[in-house]
């Protein structure tokens, strides 16, 4: 399902000011409806590695994947959307290649990344992700948060052993349970919402999400609605005027009209009984 025209993207990503090389990758592809945010992590330029890896084979995959697909079809065993299935596809043939080259090369040992993931397709999206990037929906001026993060963080919040304020300043934010790349196998948090028209996706790292509160984040997206670009250049600002400390990406998506699948099976159901 192309996507240009329907979905407005700026994609944005910094070194920040304490690191020397930039470990974030970003990407998207509305010919396919993808948007995709990686922060590697490993040894020397490793991180940058395993975070281009990702991003590279999973837009990749979408791609190839989508030739096979007709659109507004499900998934029979799953009920997701077929396009979200490829990109779980696409995220495991990810973390295959990565985990392969970091057995193989010695510079690249450990290496591993963080994942969130969004396609776009028939008035939904599919969410993936790995580790504590996030995916954030503002919709009626209101910020959510759609994914929880993979860390032990949030574990330790989940199960009670610390509270909000506690966690704020943890030495164990940076500590995540599950990354792309690390294990022969993985899995993708992966599930689904409808989207609405003039809805704004925010993909980050964590990067943004550790340094900038989300009440920040929200009424920055809410004051630079109308201008995505100078709004992802704020937020980064943001982190960056908070310290810094890590690489700093955002990718900023607005829906700007329904985009209903052509020729799906809701369009099959309404030509039958017609």
């Amino acid at each position: 399902m192309n996507l240009n025209g329907t979905i407005q993207v700026v994609r944005l990503t910094d070194v920040g000011l304490r690191r020397e090389h930039n470990e974030d990758a970003v990407a998207s592809d509305m010919e396919t409806g993808l948007l995709v945010l990686a922060d590697g992590m490993g040894g020397y330029k490793a991180g940058e590695v395993a975070s281009e890896m990702a991003v590279l084979t999973i837009v990749s995959g979408l791609r190839d994947g989508m030739l096979e697909l007709s659109p507004g079809e499900t998934d029979a065993t799953t009920g997701l959307m077929q396009e979200s299935v490829v990109l779980r596809d696409a995220v495991a043939r990810a973390n295959s290649a990565i985990y392969n080259v970091s057995q193989s090369q010695p510079q690249c040992a450990g290496m591993g990344t963080t994942l969130v993931a969004a396609v776009f397709a028939d008035n939904r999206v599919g969410v993936g992700h790995i580790g504590d990037s996030r995916l954030y929906r503002l919709r009626d001026g209101t910020l959510a948060q759609l994914t929880e993060d993979h860390s032990l963080l949030n574990e330790q919040l989940k199960a009670g052993l610390i509270t909000p304020e506690q966690a704020k300043v943890s030495n164990n934010k940076n500590l995540v349970t599950r990354a792309l790349g690390v294990d022969p196998e993985v899995e993708l948090e992966l599930h689904e919402h409808v989207v609405e028209p003039g809805d704004i996706y925010l993909l980050c790292s964590d990067g943004l999400s550790d340094l900038v509160e989300d009440e920040e984040i929200e009424l920055t997206l809410n004051t630079l609605s109308a201008n995505l670009e100078l709004a992802a250049h704020q937020l980064v600002q943001m982190a960056n005027d908070n310290g810094g400390k890590d690489n700093i990406s955002v990718i900023l998506a607005r829906t700007l009209k329904p985009f209903p699948a052509k020729n799906g099976w809701r369009d099959k159901l309404t030509q039958w009984l017609k």
